[in-house]
């Protein structure tokens, strides 16, 4: 398989949404995908600590269908959306498995306004997962989701940043904002062999652009 760009991280599964603020912690890719304990995977998810912020809504808000699949040409990515809520214990739920993605159903549906928020593993145990490539992604960048009636809302990548999960920025991400915009979201960094958790989160930030 070839990369338009060269990758500069190495990733693996698990996803965790916390705390607000800035930060990162890269390392380089290695040749072999890095084999992580079972534990470190889907079920491996603290709780949320930040507020889940809702959009703006105006008089008239503009009428969105669910999303259904997602497709991130330049990576690879065509797979169908689950809808992931929070479990029992305050934690967002992820998909139980790698090989799709989820929308959370306590944010906004792409297209409406605010952040929508869509998350996927990188890897297992198993191998690649769905967001394997995701920080390949850069600016300008096209990612599609296809929605419950038919249509397709096209969203272009405004940035990629990769926070340490204790600093990361949660009003950034699930803040209000004035318009349509896409998160997407996997983790990345360290892997921490004594705790089994890895250091950081991707995120990749986009705007709707098919208004």
């Amino acid at each position: 398989m070839s990369f338009r760009r060269p990758a500069a991280i190495i990733f693996a599964a698990g996803l965790v949404v916390i705390a607000a603020g800035t930060g990162g912690l890269m390392l380089t890719r290695h040749s072999t995908l890095a084999m992580r304990p079972v534990a470190a995977g889907v079920g491996a998810l603290p709780a949320p600590t930040g507020p889940i912020v809702a959009p703006p809504q105006s008089a008239a808000p503009r009428p969105v269908a669910a999303p259904v699949s997602l497709t991130i040409p330049l990576i690879g990515v065509t797979t169908k959306l689950i809808r992931l809520g929070l479990a029992s214990d305050g934690s967002l739920q992820v998909p139980p498995t790698t090989s799709v993605a989820g929308w959370y159903t306590g944010s906004p549906r792409p297209g409406a306004t605010g952040s929508a928020i869509i998350v996927g593993h990188i890897d297992s145990v198993s191998g690649p997962g769905v967001f394997f490539r995701l920080p390949e992604l850069r600016k300008g960048d096209q990612v599609y989701i296809r929605r419950a009636d038919g249509t397709l809302v096209k969203f272009l990548v405004t940035s990629v940043r990769q926070y340490l999960k204790d600093q990361f920025p949660t009003q950034a991400v699930y803040g209000p904002t004035p318009d349509a915009e896409l998160r997407l979201i996997t983790c990345g960094g360290a892997f921490d062999s004594a705790t089994g958790h890895y250091l950081s989160n991707i995120v990749v930030y986009a705007t709707e652009a098919s208004r």
